[in-house]
């Protein structure tokens, strides 16, 4: 299972929340606490939307505690929203083409979890994405090919339908191969103003996911924590593991919900996929 984290508010350099805090992604990518495996040493990526046309994207197969270009990148790119994400494969080559994110347009996608049982299914699911958008998949992952079926199913006008409707057929898919259970995931998907972020899984509880409380509230109970006071309101961060030494700082998403923030007010709903 992989490490991530989604950031949307105040323009911030990446490695304020990459690598200062305490328990950082990067001390994830080697010590993970709360994921089946505590190292995540098969890739990182980082994608970030500032004021370029298209999101900036840096993948790499180095184990990110030792990627000297991420520390270089991170030092120097201030952005209003990033996702981060940590590899260890669920079977899938290392390359960077299997990194995440993932973009189209003004779009990042990455995943946490697996389609079980990718190899046997991959053909019928990669046929169900829309010929227009075949071409941009170059990698050999499930959670690329994820990405493309909600992109086919509408997930620039309707995220949270779109990746219902991509899970419902990726379910449909497996269990008519004898997959009991196909599907477990935490995702996140933005555009650059708003972040939108699930927890599923087919059966059992699915991995870790959580969000940062309001920055109104940790400020109070933080008062000489100096990034706080940097922060706007609305800055949010949804991470696979808290970061240490912010007490009281994070809510689980629960089971089987979807979260969006950023760009308008947090909503927390019930997630399940669409026939």
């Amino acid at each position: 299972m992989c490490r991530w984290l989604a950031y949307v508010g105040t323009p911030l350099r990446v490695e304020e929340l990459l690598y200062k805090p305490a328990h950082s992604l990067i001390d994830q990518s080697l010590h993970a606490q709360l994921a089946p495996t505590t190292t995540n040493g098969d890739g990182v990526g980082v994608g970030w939307w500032s004021d370029a046309p298209l999101p900036g994207l840096y993948r790499s197969i180095e184990p990110a505690w030792g990627d000297k270009n991420l520390r270089e990148l991170a030092a120097q790119v201030t952005a209003r929203a990033f996702l981060a994400h940590v590899r260890a494969s669920t079977g899938s080559a290392v390359q960077q083409t299997n990194c995440h994110p993932f973009r189209h347009r003004q779009w990042l996608w990455m995943h946490n979890g697996e389609i079980a049982g990718f190899h046997g299914l991959r053909r019928e699911l990669m046929l169900a994405i829309d010929p227009a958008l075949f071409s941009e998949v170059v990698g050999t992952t499930d959670s690329e090919g994820f990405f493309f079926l909600a992109l086919t199913m509408g997930l620039e006008r309707d995220p949270p339908g779109a990746v219902a409707r991509a899970a419902g057929l990726i379910e449909h898919v497996g269990r008519a191969h004898g997959l009991a259970h196909p599907l477990r995931m935490t995702l996140a998907v933005g555009n650059g103003g708003r972040l939108w972020a699930f927890r599923y899984a087919s059966d059992g509880p699915p991995a870790t996911l959580f969000h940062s409380e309001g920055v109104h509230t940790l400020r109070a109970q933080f008062p000489t924590n100096p990034l706080l006071h940097q922060l706007s309101d609305e800055s949010r961060l949804i991470v696979s593991e808290p970061f240490a030494g912010l007490l009281g700082a994070w809510r689980e998403v629960p089971a089987s919900s979807w979260i969006v923030v950023g760009g308008g007010p947090d909503e927390l709903q019930p997630f399940s996929p669409a026939a």
